[in-house]
C-alpha cells in the first residue's frame, strides 16, 4: 500500500512541524509500516551527522569586521562586496544540501525523538547499564550461550515479542549468548556480540575484542517511531522502535557498543534489515 504523504510530510515530521493530529497520523503509518519507518530512521541519521560536522560552523562568533559592517550601514562599494559573499555562501549552502540529499532545519533536543514528544530515555539508560555491567564479565557474561538452540524461543516467549538471533559475522561480530533482564514494566533481553578474531596474525592475544550488546524489549504503547543517536562517555548507542509487523508486536532495540558511529550503524542496519526480512 502507498503512503498516504509524500516526502515533505515525513520530512515536516521530523522537524516538528506538524499538528498534533497529523503528527499521531503520520506515527500511526511508520508503526504500521517498518520499510518507510526504516527508510525516515536513515533520514534522521544523514542530519545527525550533518550536525555533527557543520554545528561547530554555525557556533562561530560573527567576524568583527562584519559587525562594524552592520552597525554602521554598508555604502555602496560595500554593499556590493557583501552581495558577493553572500551569493558565495547560498551557492555553497546549496551544494551541502544537494550533496546530503536533505535540508533540515530544526535543532532537537537529546531528551526528544525526532517527532518532538519525549523520549522513554529510562530504557534506554537501563541498555547502557547492562552493557556496562556484563559485557566486561568473563566467564558469565550471557546467562545462556549462543550455541544453546532454545535461546531465541526462551526470550521471545519471556518478553512476548519476536526476539532474533541477528547474524552479524558479515559485519565482524559473532553471538556470545543472551540473558533475560528486568525491565520497568516487565522482562527485557539483552543479546551479546563479540568481534570475530582477526586472521592477519597481528593482533594482541592479551587484549579483549570488542563487545556490543542488543537490549530488546515491549516498548510502550504510546512510544512513537523514532531512531537516535546518543554518546556517553565512550559508549555509542543507536536505538530504534520496530513497529507491529506479521511477525510480531512492535519491539524496542537498543545497540550499545564502544565503537565508532559508522560501524554502529553498519551493524543497526544489519540488524533491522534481518529482522524486516524475518520468515
Amino acid at each position: 500500500m502507498t503512503a498516504p504523504f509524500d516526502d515533505s510530510i515525513f520530512n515536516a515530521w521530523l522537524d516538528a512541524e506538524l499538528t498534533p493530529e497529523r503528527r499521531a497520523e503520520v506515527e500511526a503509518w511508520l508503526r504500521d509500516h517498518p520499510l518507510d519507518a526504516a527508510r525516515v530512521r536513515l533520514w534522521a541519521a544523514d542530519r545527525e551527522a550533518l550536525r555533527s560536522q557543520l554545528d561547530s560552523v554555525l557556533a562561530e562568533p560573527v567576524p568583527a569586521h562584519l559587525t562594524r559592517l552592520v552597525l554602521r550601514g554598508p555604502s555602496a562599494t560595500h554593499w556590493r562586496h557583501w552581495q558577493a559573499r553572500a551569493a558565495a555562501f547560498a551557492l555553497f549552502a546549496l551544494g551541502v544540501a544537494v550533496g546530503a540529499g536533505l535540508m533540515w532545519r530544526s535543532r532537537i533536543d537529546a531528551t526528544q525523538t525526532v517527532s518532538g514528544a519525549p523520549t522513554p530515555m529510562a530504557w534506554v539508560q537501563r541498555a547502557a547499564v547492562a552493557h556496562s555491567v556484563y559485557v566486561p564479565e568473563v566467564r558469565h557474561a550471557v546467562e545462556v550461550k549462543a550455541q544453546e538452540e532454545h535461546l531465541s524461543r526462551w526470550l521471545t516467549k519471556r518478553l512476548a515479542v519476536p526476539v532474533q538471533l541477528f547474524d552479524l559475522r558479515e559485519q565482524g561480530f559473532e553471538l556470545v549468548g543472551g540473558r533475560l533482564l528486568p525491565d520497568a514494566a516487565g522482562p527485557s533481553a539483552q543479546l551479546m556480540y563479540q568481534a570475530l578474531p582477526a586472521n592477519d596474525g597481528e593482533s594482541d592475544p592479551s587484549l579483549k575484542p570488542a563487545r556490543v550488546t542488543v537490549y530488546l524489549r515491549k516498548p510502550d504503547a504510546s512510544t512513537p517511531a523514532a531512531f537516535r543517536y546518543e554518546q556517553q562517555g565512550a559508549l555509542g548507542m543507536f536505538y530504534w522502535i520496530e513497529g507491529d509487523s506479521a511477525h510480531g508486536a512492535a519491539t524496542g532495540y537498543a545497540l550499545v557498543g564502544e565503537l565508532p558511529r559508522e560501524r554502529l550503524l553498519a551493524l543497526a542496519e544489519a540488524i533491522h534489515k534481518q529482522g524486516a526480512s524475518m520468515p
